[in-house]
């Protein structure tokens, strides 16, 4: 079990949690590093219960005692101290050890395996529940920075299909939440950030949320900054193989939603996209007519 795994398991059964064990439980998950670094006695103090319902809840998530989850927790703040450096290392070795066909191959097989956790039932529920939102509102408007970034694009392209519903805020030219001010209540606010987490894509959905927008947010974890700011949480794992955390199941999920939302705008939907796709004819955006073969690999013939 990993410490999202773990957090998962906690929010699900939070409601079933009694008294103490409850204050405990919301103490480990809104305090991951005070769980990797403080002692149980202390950790008790601070969450207002007594020592031995740590070990309570260590028992109730299925660890032996507490310290097994302190250690949990541990690791992760390791591999999160690493940063990208220590991880590239880290590749590196692993790369000279196993060569680099069987990075490659540990690279793919471990980012086919999280676009297909997104067919998880829970996972699904989500994402059908976030497009709804988002088939309903007069705006999308879609916020992404770094790695991030070109996953809120990539939605908001999408998006553009379907008319002016999707409005990309760009920070190219330092203007990025200037289209907020023509923002309305009911309006959605898709956002989309992963460790390491841009302090700007937290504060971005926090004045969003005091216009009264709702926030979709695309994320890595449950306990992720972003999550308690929305309203609907979307999952997508981000650990690889690679120095670099992997975006290809957070593009997944974003293609879902967008096909979803263009589905549930029925024929207002396919006339948009008509026109859209007439536009892009009449202007000969695409080169539809494939390369002779001769040229393709540049040889003569």
């Amino acid at each position: 079990m990993d410490r999202a795994a773990l957090a998962d398991r906690i929010t699900r059964s939070f409601d079933q949690l009694p008294g103490q064990l409850g204050a405990a439980a919301r103490y480990v998950l809104d305090n991951p590093g005070d769980v990797a670094l403080l002692s149980m006695r202390e950790q008790a103090r601070r969450a207002g219960v007594q020592p031995w319902t740590m070990t309570r809840l260590a028992k109730r998530l299925g660890f032996e005692g507490y310290e097994e989850l302190r250690q949990l927790h541990g690791a992760a703040l390791k591999e999160q101290a690493l940063g990208f450096s220590g991880k590239a290392g880290a590749q590196v070795a692993r790369q000279k050890e196993g060569g680099s066909h069987a990075l490659a191959r540990d690279i793919a097989a471990a980012g086919a395996a999280q676009v297909a956790a997104l067919a998880e039932p829970e996972t699904l529920e989500t994402l059908v529940a976030a497009a709804r939102t988002m088939a309903d509102a007069r705006r999308i408007y879609c916020f992404g920075l770094r790695s991030s970034h070109a996953v809120a694009a990539h939605f908001a392209y999408a998006m553009s299909f379907l008319g002016e519903k999707a409005v990309l805020l760009d920070f190219g030219a330092g203007t990025g939440l200037d289209a907020l001010r023509h923002a309305q209540a009911g309006d959605v606010f898709f956002v989309t950030t992963v460790a390491p987490y841009t302090r700007a894509s937290i504060e971005a959905a926090e004045h969003a949320r005091s216009l009264g927008l709702t926030v979709v947010a695309l994320t890595d974890s449950p306990v992720s900054p972003i999550a308690a700011l929305a309203d609907h949480v979307i999952l997508a794992a981000t650990e690889s193989p690679s120095f670099l955390h992997t975006m290809t199941p957070a593009f997944a999920a974003a293609e879902i939603l967008a096909a979803l939302v263009a589905g549930a705008g029925g024929e207002a939907a396919l006339a948009a996209i008509g026109r859209a796709e007439k536009q892009l004819s009449t202007l000969k955006i695409h080169l539809l007519q494939p390369a002779p073969r001769a040229h393709l690999f540049g040889k003569s013939r």
